[in-house]
């Protein structure tokens, strides 16, 4: 599969022109000849700029399925392949609600859904014969342009273009490009259709912070801020029955993009490896989520990891003042900041605990949120008992421990007591959402409703857990330690 170019959007003076021309998708998977309103998708519908939609070449043999050509409808057929396969549709930056309808009238089905950098958005989704599932979700799309207008400023000067300054290895993630990309994959993916719509009043949480955050865009490494949509579930009523015709796609006019009663909670993951509050400044990564920040949307902040890496930076005075910029900048927006402490390293000590290498910065941000009144999320102090419930050899699979010659052109076996493996990053996503019911019960009330409670010192066990991992590999640590 080819990476996807960055695409660089020209920019645009306002947020509302851009919202104006989001576009809106129904397609019929498994067939050239689709239900009404709908775009048939076969296995020969590649992508193309032309269309802004279709398959990304790939080594999956995908197969279209027709189980009654006498009598076509979005459930007589489908699309399923022998791995893992991918779907992209043009999305210009914004929130989507997607729905998906999965299974086949004569067997099985199972398929787990990722979009953009890996971010898990279904998990195992399971049907039986002749039974459907219909699922939904929301989904934030971004690129690097930072749109902002200035008043009493010439129209000259609020054109000029303000992007992220992104990283090299960044030009090849899927969440800077002008795509929405899916990921199906799991041991029996069947997807028979699947809707895209764009969506406003949704509460979006927008994430801020490190490697230990960032949507991974490679395995074997991941993060908690990718793992952690998977348990959030949108109130979609009422945003799932746009038409438009039989042409393959059209914009939706800015007064019928959907507004469902009730708020609906958007991820939108900012994060980067690397990342330290001031860095993050300083490469315009919080102006571009103030950009698009709003009331009734949420500021994550969890940052110490290359903090206290930074020469003189006290945690107790700098440090400190540099939250207090997250914070102010997101109240000046009508947002609600919430602070997160960073997680333990995986350093034990003699007696089989875990030792503190981050300092007094979790300390310090403890104490920003109290004198701020800010939630906080101690997310340092969980990580320690779970860690430690896991177990010195036990944590090993939590973080990226790789033997040599795992992975194609690895020389060497892999020990990283930082970043977290697919396993460790749920762990900590369930660790968030736990965090999140105990100190935020308005939002957890957007958690789906079989969300269990989490108690880190009795943790899923790694036999129990099982996450497809998807095609592109890399032996290269993330930055950041």
């Amino acid at each position: 599969m080819k990476k996807h170019l960055l695409i660089v959007l020209h920019y645009v003076a306002t947020i509302s022109p851009l919202m104006a021309q989001l576009p809106a998708y129904k397609f019929d998977f498994g067939t050239n000849k689709p239900a009404k309103g709908y775009i048939g998708i076969d296995e020969t519908s590649l992508y193309t700029p032309q269309k802004g939609y279709g398959f990304v070449s790939s080594e999956a043999k995908i197969e279209s399925v027709e189980r009654n050509k006498k009598r076509p409808s979005l459930t007589s057929n489908f699309i399923t392949a022998n791995q893992r396969f991918y779907f992209i549709v043009d999305a210009p930056e914004g929130n989507y609600a997607v729905k998906i309808i999965f299974g086949d009238a004569k067997s099985t089905s199972l398929t787990t859904v990722k979009v953009e950098n890996r971010r898990l958005m279904l998990e195992k989704v399971k049907t039986t014969e002749g039974v459907f599932s219909t699922q939904n979700f929301v989904v934030n799309v971004r690129d690097s342009v930072i749109r902002t207008f200035v008043p009493n400023v010439s129209d000259a000067r609020n054109k000029l273009p303000n992007h992220v300054k992104l990283k090299p290895r960044e030009r090849d993630y899927w969440h800077w490009d002008k795509y929405l990309t899916f990921e199906f994959c799991d041991s029996l993916p069947k997807i028979a259709a699947l809707e895209i719509t764009p969506i406003t009043n949704v509460s979006t949480i927008y994430l801020t912070g490190n490697s230990t955050v960032v949507d991974q865009n490679l395995e074997p490494y991941a993060a908690w801020g990718q793992m952690i949509p998977r348990f959030f579930a949108p109130n979609t009523e009422g945003v799932s029955d746009v038409g438009f015709g039989m042409s393959d796609v059209r914009t939706v006019p800015k007064s019928e993009i959907k507004n469902p009663k009730s708020p609906i909670v958007s991820i939108a993951n900012h994060a980067e490896s690397g990342e330290s509050l001031k860095s993050f400044i300083s490469e315009k990564r919080l102006e571009k989520v103030m950009s698009l920040i709003k009331t009734g949307d949420y500021l994550f902040v969890e940052f110490a990891h290359n903090d206290q890496k930074i020469k003189d930076l006290d945690p107790f005075v700098g440090y400190k003042d540099l939250l207090k910029q997250f914070i102010n900048a997101a109240k000046s927006k009508g947002a609600k900041p919430v602070l997160v402490t960073s997680m333990h390293r995986r350093v034990f000590d003699s007696s089989g605990h875990i030792e503190n290498t981050l300092g007094n910065f979790p300390e310090a941000m403890r104490q920003t949120a109290a004198e701020e009144k800010v939630p906080l999320l101690d997310l340092n102090a969980m990580s320690k008992t779970l860690w430690e419930a896991l177990g010195r050899e036990g944590s090993k699979n939590a973080f990226v421990y790789v033997p040599l010659g795992t992975f194609p052109k690895q020389d060497k076996a892999i020990q990283d007591d930082t970043h977290f493996s697919n396993y460790g990053a749920y762990l900590l996503a369930q660790c968030l959402v736990e965090l999140i019911r105990q100190n935020m019960p308005e939002l957890a009330a957007q958690f789906k409703k079989d969300t269990p409670k989490f108690d880190p010192s009795v943790p899923m066990p790694f036999s129990a857990f099982h996450l497809p991992k998807s095609a592109y590999l890399s032996v290269t640590k993330p930055d950041g330690n």
